[in-house]
């Protein structure tokens, strides 16, 4: 992995789960770390402790990022701590579960809102704190951007509107020695599965069905995607521009008859 000494690295979302994972790792290869969370802060704070401990640097600020004050409060914080931002990570994530039929305004606009619109206004602010400097911007999808899952609706939605950013984006920024992409990971045990019904009723049997069609033979694991964020993030990834890396071990290219 390329050494992030001297970097700073904002991770949305970090408190827990993948977050929390990729501050971490961003962090052993040497990164200053912003900690966002939203609801709890107990899980960031172990995550900052966690960080400083491998001897970085670590903020924790609290900031629903689908709401534009909220989301300015938080890269000014970054600005006051650190005085620049090096590598955004677009991580949390938000959203109704429902049908499509049962879905309201205000789910649409919260999951919108804080999955999609805050990469917008996001890497305005991280373009300007990158400061000429260059730098890179990772945001985390998923597999519902292009896929049908139940209840998934207007989350898949602002995936595929996250996605569609990511492309823009990377050619926007690019000049400015800025890169933009996204990850697409399988499924990944975390907390995070509960939120659906289906999982939280049939959650094993689920988990050993996708493993049962993963060619890989294992699910993705927040290592792995810790992994592909840090690449992304290096300049071995300066040529990659605009695009969405799946990483399933396979799962949704094999079909079984």
């Amino acid at each position: 992995m390329s050494d992030f000494s001297g970097k700073v690295a904002l991770v949305t979302g970090s408190g827990r789960g993948i977050g929390r994972t990729i501050a971490i790792r961003l962090a052993q290869e040497g990164a200053d770390i912003v900690v966002n969370y939203f609801r709890n802060r107990e899980p960031a704070e172990k995550t900052a402790q966690e960080i400083m401990e491998l001897g970085r640097r670590a903020i924790v600020v609290k900031a629903n990022v689908g709401e534009l004050d909220q989301l300015d409060h938080l890269y000014a914080a970054t600005e006051d701590e650190f005085g620049k931002l090096d590598i955004l990570v677009h991580n949390a994530a938000s959203g109704y579960l429902r049908p499509a039929l049962e879905q309201k305004p205000r789910g649409w606009e919260w999951t919108m809102n804080i999955n999609a619109r805050s990469l917008l206004f996001g890497a305005q602010h991280a373009a300007r704190l990158m400061k000429g400097n260059g730098g890179a911007i990772v945001a985390i999808s998923s597999l519902g951007s292009a896929r049908a899952f139940p209840d998934y609706v207007v989350v898949g939605a602002s995936k595929a509107a996250l996605e569609s950013l990511v492309r823009y984006l990377g050619v926007e920024l690019s000049p400015l020695g800025i890169t933009v992409n996204a990850i697409s990971p399988g499924i990944v045990e975390t907390d995070a599965l509960q939120h659906f019904s289906i999982f939280a009723q049939e959650g094993q049997k689920i988990l050993d069905m996708a493993l049962d069609r993963t060619p890989v033979g294992r699910l993705c694991t927040p290592d792995d995607v810790a992994d592909l964020v840090l690449f992304l993030s290096s300049p071995k990834a300066s040529m990659i521009c605009g695009q969405t890396i799946v990483i399933d071990g396979g799962y949704t290219l094999y079909v079984r008859s």
